[in-house]
């Protein structure tokens, strides 16, 4: 809970950018031992902000393709007037704002996805468990182009026929690699923005400037993510 108070603080706090309506959820699974404690407090935070998503799956890192195919399910059923859908992780911050401008000044299509681009990654059958997938469970040498799943943005539309597709296809334990497969078959490549710094794979440290131009910075901290949004929305000198 306290990871998605700090985004209705912050880049979730706003509903609407440039004219555009902005609505933030949150995908939950049930916990591993969940309690009538528990449940109750994720009822009462729903009647409360009503922008939670839950689903009878365990909320566990091998069912996050579950949890994505959840949302892809959603947006299908009841969010079609939507004209983009973003998929986003809990430590992650989106300068909404630029997001919404971004997608306003592109010139994008039905098959529009974009993000930051994983191309020519290999299966990783090493020990580290983590990221070791069996030849069982994806048997080619190379994944096929996918967006990294901490923060892709994808036409509704799109969504829809990603989500027809994966009632075709196995899941696999990684589901920006797995969306990737259902756009691979789909024939969709994905949009790489001119300004590849766009979407920030890495923790990068604060600068007021910097952070105003990304839209997606990975790897922050609950503090850091109150902090750095305050900063980001105080009136400052123009960056250039």
């Amino acid at each position: 809970m306290k990871a998605r108070q700090a985004i209705r603080k912050t880049w979730g706090s706003q509903r609407s950018w440039w004219g555009k309506q902005v609505l933030t959820l949150f995908l939950l699974g049930k916990g591993a031992a969940i309690n009538d404690i528990l449940a109750l407090s994720i009822e009462d935070e729903y009647i409360l902000y009503g922008d939670i998503i839950q689903q009878d799956i365990l909320d566990t890192y091998d069912n996050l393709t579950l949890k994505t195919i959840m949302a892809f399910e959603w947006v299908t059923e009841f969010c079609s007037s939507a004209q983009y859908v973003m998929k986003t992780d809990s430590d992650v911050l989106i300068n909404t704002g630029i997001l919404v401008k971004f997608l306003l000044n592109s010139n994008t299509s039905e098959n529009f996805i974009t993000g930051y681009p994983l191309v020519d990654n290999l299966p990783h059958r090493g020990f580290y468990k983590k990221t070791y997938i069996s030849y069982e469970d994806y048997p080619f040498k190379v994944y096929p182009p996918y967006c990294a799943g901490f923060g892709y943005v994808l036409d509704t539309r799109l969504a829809r026929k990603v989500y027809e597709m994966m009632s075709h296809v196995k899941p696999i334990k990684f589901e920006d690699v797995y969306v990737g497969i259902c756009l691979s078959i789909l024939g969709v490549g994905i949009s790489i923005p001119e300004d590849t710094q766009l979407f920030f794979l890495y923790r990068t440290s604060f600068e007021i400037c910097k952070y105003k131009h990304l839209i997606v910075v990975h790897g922050i901290s609950l503090q850091e993510m109150l902090t750095f949004w305050q900063e980001m929305t105080r009136e400052t000198p123009l960056c250039h």
